[in-house]
């Protein structure tokens, strides 16, 4: 872990710096420039879930523009449609554990209201949580493959209660009625013992055990208020459970507990955090999962002797997600990099044989040598902090021809820029663009002080962070210090905003995707589905009943008077979470100054683009806005 503090501002890392001046002095060459129709017909791609039989996998697919359920054959065949939506986006959950009967979630034009779809043999679909303004979720299966599990806040809209439903007949029985926030992390194996979660805090949760067979609620891990910790999944014999905390740590380690005597062993602490702890179906194999330094590692280890399981190897690409077959003899697996969109493989465990490559999402009119692997680097900002976040350096960009760039702010507050693949950032960077996609103070993956910087000073020091990153760009020598915007979706739609209203002049240009622009409202206004997230978000953003005035200070609607810089938004008509009329006010209130503002609104969108269409409207057109501004960078 690199040291949160660090020397004077402006100075780069010795080793980012030693790795910028190496990117800078390659790739003189340009690289053939592709429209966003050609990146984005790079298909998106989710979900593994083998069928009974073995024979093919379950995934989502956006082929056809929307997102819709497929069947891929083991063998390297054609995908079967499943599903044949043309409004609604689908997902794909899960296969039925004896026949091909499949599991799936959709919602209404983006709302976030899923429902739990059952589709038949027959290819009917079954609506098995129906009823007007609910939300509801696929939990996974019992452990004797007899039934499964949702959650549907149709009782309360505040919470979710926890519910089996039958395979035969779809017969509901409630196991767990929800009234006080204790969302339902993990279910033994025999459905005796409930796992429920308490978040209190960003920095403070709790679990406890219910019993179902006594009826009783004890608290079961209750650590010091800097702690949070969550229960990941029971031992297949029900005497202890695998949990996550960062107690008297930065990171978030695996625990298995006791739960007969209370004794903690430790399972696996690193100095990245473990983000995901799941045993297969024989509890043979524990499969982990590690945010390491904006990248997902994977490690699957037999429980028994906790020797690493021998995975195929893809050249110049990781595993980053696996699934086992019902009897445990092949999985399915993702595999990617920063130039490769993640690709499902199929394979036989301990077979000499490669894995069969079940999908090949890029477009293939598209050349990989022309795309950009991003690099992770860090800067000390204004402040001695030291920031990471991912570069990405256009081709043919150099000290003689300088590239415009873009700072990048992900989604949260407490999100994480990876170095994963996106089709977004390739493009804007095929068409010469620098970008840095910054992970300012707040943002998660570097521990838990990083990660508390920002809370109660949003719009302040993170704010500041992607302010000091330009000099970081400029000191690159390939950036032109005059061309540098920002852009950003969700919480980095705010910081556009809050970059031009606060820091008029900072950057060229802002594009806000999706933004918050007044926090009174927003948080005021929050879905009825996160009250049990209630109290931590206003600890961590201000509570808009006592803390209006302040939340009102950072709230960039509020001084819009400020903003003169040219600013582009996108806003989706049925965002839950970003109410349409913040957008308007902004807009609005921008174009009262003289600002020269570009608005538009998605009608079949919520709080982020699900349909392809969409996506190439508002990319390309927030290309074009930013080369008005920006000038078009040169091939």
């Amino acid at each position: 872990m690199t040291p949160l503090f660090s020397a004077p501002a402006f100075r780069l890392v010795t080793a980012t710096a030693a790795a910028l001046v190496a990117c800078a002095l390659a790739q003189a060459a340009a690289a053939k420039r592709y429209t966003i129709e050609e990146l984005l017909a790079t298909e998106a791609v989710s979900g593994a879930s083998l069928s009974p039989d073995g024979s093919k996998v379950l995934i989502t697919s956006d082929r056809t523009g929307i997102l819709n359920a497929y069947a891929l054959p083991i063998d390297g065949g054609a995908a079967i449609p499943l599903t044949l939506s043309t409004s609604e986006s689908i997902m794909a959950r899960s296969y039925f554990p004896n026949d091909e009967r499949f599991l799936y979630e959709a919602d209404q034009g983006g709302n976030e209201l899923n429902h739990v779809y059952v589709r038949e043999l027959d290819g009917t679909a079954r609506d098995l949580t129906p009823g007007a303004r609910l939300k509801a979720s696929f939990q996974g299966w019992a452990d004797d493959r007899q039934s499964f599990f949702v959650t549907t806040n149709e009782r309360d809209p505040r919470y979710f209660d926890f519910y089996e439903i039958s395979l035969d007949g779809y017969t509901r029985t409630l196991l767990y009625e929800n009234k006080d926030g204790r969302n339902v992390q993990a279910v033994s194996a025999d459905k005796r013992y409930l796992a429920l979660g308490k978040p209190n805090t960003r920095k403070d949760s709790d679990v406890y055990l219910f019993d179902r067979q006594t009826g009783e609620t004890r608290e079961l891990l209750n650590p010091p208020s800097d702690a949070v910790v969550s229960a990941e999944t029971f031992s297949k014999d029900g005497r202890s459970l695998y949990y996550l905390t960062d107690l008297d740590h930065e990171f978030q380690y695996l625990v298995r507990r006791d739960l007969a005597t209370g004794s903690d062993e430790r399972v696996l602490k690193t100095d990245w955090d473990v983000t995901g702890a799941r045993l297969s179906r024989s509890g043979q194999y524990l499969t982990l999962t590690i945010n390491r330094d904006s990248r997902t590692e994977l490690r699957v280890t037999h429980v028994g002797t906790g020797q690493p399981l021998a995975l195929p190897a893809i050249p110049g690409l990781k595993i980053t997600n696996i699934s086992f077959a019902q009897d445990e003899s092949s999985i399915a697996f993702y595999v990617e990099g920063g130039r490769s969109p993640g690709d499902l493989y199929h394979w036989e465990l301990g077979s000499s044989a490669p894995p069969v490559q079940l999908t090949r999402r890029l477009n293939p009119v598209i050349d990989p040598a022309d795309l950009v692997e991003p690099e992770v680097v860090r800067f000390t900002s204004f402040d001695g902090v030291t920031i990471p976040g991912v570069l990405y350096k256009p081709h043919g960009a150099s000290p003689g021809k300088k590239a415009p760039a873009l700072v990048w702010v992900h989604g949260g507050p407490g999100g994480q820029s990876r170095a994963d693949w996106s089709a977004t950032i390739q493009y804007f960077v095929n068409q010469g663009y620098g970008v840095f996609a910054i992970n300012n103070r707040g943002s998660s993956g570097y521990g838990k002080t990083f990660y508390a910087l920002d809370d109660q000073r949003h719009g302040s020091g993170d704010l500041d962070d992607c302010v000091t990153s330009k000099q970081m760009l400029i000191d690159a020598g390939w950036v032109d210090p005059d061309r540098i915007a920002i852009i950003g979706g969700s919480y980095g739609g705010y910081m556009v905003c809050a970059a031009l209203t606060f820091r008029p002049g900072a950057f060229k240009a802002g594009v806000n995707i999706f933004g918050v622009t007044n926090w009174v409202r927003t948080l005021k206004s929050i879905p009825a589905w996160w009250e049990a997230a209630r109290n931590s978000l206003y600890l961590e953003l201000g509570n808009p009943d006592t803390q209006e005035e302040y939340l009102r200070s950072i709230s960039p609607l509020f001084h819009a008077k400020k903003i003169k810089d040219p600013l582009m938004v996108l806003q989706g008509a049925n965002d839950p979470r970003v109410l349409q009329i913040e957008s308007d006010e902004i807009v609005a209130a921008a174009r009262a100054n003289g600002a020269e503002v570009e608005y538009v609104v998605f009608p079949d969108e919520g709080h982020g683009f699900r349909k392809k269409a969409n996506q190439i409207k508002g990319y390309e057109g927030a290309l074009q806005f930013l080369n008005r501004h920006l000038g078009t960078p040169t091939p």
